[in-house]
C-alpha cells in the first residue's frame, strides 16, 4: 500500500526522527522524503511517501497522529488506495463557474470517477452551482474575499478530501496549507500556458505578444513557487490574425479552461499520473 505522510508545525529540532523511526520499524520502504524549514513562516514541513504492507491505514493514521500531538505537528496520513474508485474532491472557486461546472457535469454523467464532496468559495459567485448539483457549499472569504486558509484545511479534513481542486480559485495558498496536502493532492487550473505566461493576466500578456495560440494549464501545486515541472495537462486554441481580446478571453474561459481542468483531474483520479519529487510521472498500477 502506498501511503503519503505530511507533518507541519513550528520549527524545532528532532521533529522528523520519531516519524521516520516509527515507519521504518514497521518495515515500511521509504520511496520519497522531503523536509523543509520555511524561515518566513517559521514552520517545519515534511513529506514522506512509503510502501507498507500488513498495517491497517486507520491504525497507522491514529499512531502517527499521536506522535504529531507529542511533537506539536499537524500530521496527515493518506493513501490513494483508500478510495481508488471514487476519490473525494473539494472544488475551490472564486468568480468563474465554468471549470467547476465541467467537473460536476462529468461526475454526474459518469465521465469522471470521483465524488464532489465539497465546494469552497472565497466569494459567493458560484454558490448556485453547488446548490444546483447538491454539493455542500462553504464560504471562507471575508468582505474583501480574503480567505481563512486554516478553515479551508479544517473543512477538507472534516470531509475526508482526497484532492483539492483550485478551479480558477483566485488566491495563493500559503506554504503551510500546501504542505499539509502535499504529494500531488492539490490541483490548479491556470488560465495560460506555463511556463510562458504565468501571473494574473495571461490572456492579455499573450495578446500583447501577438500570439495566435492561447491555452490553459492544469498542474499540481507545490509549496515552492516555480519549483519545477508539475504540469499534468495543457490545452490550446488558435485564433485568426487580428483577433479581439474579448473573443480570446471568452473562448478561453467558456471552452478551453473547463476542458483543460477536466482532463487534468481525470488523469489524476484515474491514477494515470502522480507527483514524485516535484515532477509529474506516469503511475505504475
Amino acid at each position: 500500500m502506498e501511503v503519503t505522510i505530511t507533518a507541519v508545525g513550528p520549527d524545532h529540532v528532532g521533529l522528523a526522527d520519531p516519524i521516520i523511526h516509527y515507519v521504518t520499524g514497521l518495515g515500511a520502504n521509504i520511496a520519497e522524503i522531503q523536509m523543509y524549514d520555511h524561515d518566513d513562516e517559521a514552520i517545519f514541513a515534511m513529506l514522506l511517501r512509503i510502501e507498507i504492507q500488513g498495517m491497517p491505514l486507520g491504525d497507522l493514521r491514529r499512531n502517527l497522529q499521536q506522535i504529531g500531538e507529542l511533537k506539536n505537528l499537524s500530521v496527515r496520513v493518506w493513501s490513494p488506495e483508500e478510495r481508488p474508485k471514487r476519490p473525494r474532491l473539494a472544488i475551490c472557486v472564486t468568480y468563474r463557474p465554468e471549470p467547476a461546472l465541467a467537473l460536476l457535469r462529468a461526475i454526474r454523467d459518469g465521465q469522471l470517477q470521483a465524488e464532489a464532496a465539497l465546494m469552497i468559495g472565497n466569494r459567493n459567485a458560484c454558490r448556485g452551482v453547488a446548490e444546483q448539483f447538491g454539493v455542500p457549499w462553504k464560504m471562507v472569504g471575508d468582505a474583501r474575499g480574503e480567505p481563512n486558509d486554516d478553515e479551508i484545511i479544517e473543512l477538507c479534513d472534516q470531509h475526508q478530501i482526497d484532492y483539492i481542486i483550485l478551479a480558477r480559485y483566485m488566491r495563493v495558498l500559503p506554504a503551510s496549507s500546501c504542505w499539509k496536502y502535499a504529494g500531488g493532492r492539490i490541483i490548479n487550473l491556470h488560465h495560460g500556458l506555463l511556463p510562458s505566461f504565468p501571473g494574473m493576466r495571461p490572456y492579455h500578456e499573450a495578446f500583447a505578444n501577438g500570439m495566435l495560440t492561447y491555452g490553459a494549464t492544469c498542474h499540481f501545486i507545490v509549496p515552492e513557487l516555480d519549483a519545477g515541472n508539475q504540469i499534468i495537462y495543457q490545452s490550446t486554441f488558435t485564433v485568426p490574425p487580428s483577433p479581439e481580446i474579448e473573443d480570446v478571453v471568452r473562448i478561453g474561459q467558456q471552452d478551453n479552461e473547463p476542458r483543460c481542468l477536466l482532463e487534468g483531474v481525470r488523469r489524476v483520479v484515474d491514477r494515470e499520473v502522480r507527483l514524485h519529487f516535484h515532477r509529474v510521472v506516469a503511475r505504475s498500477v
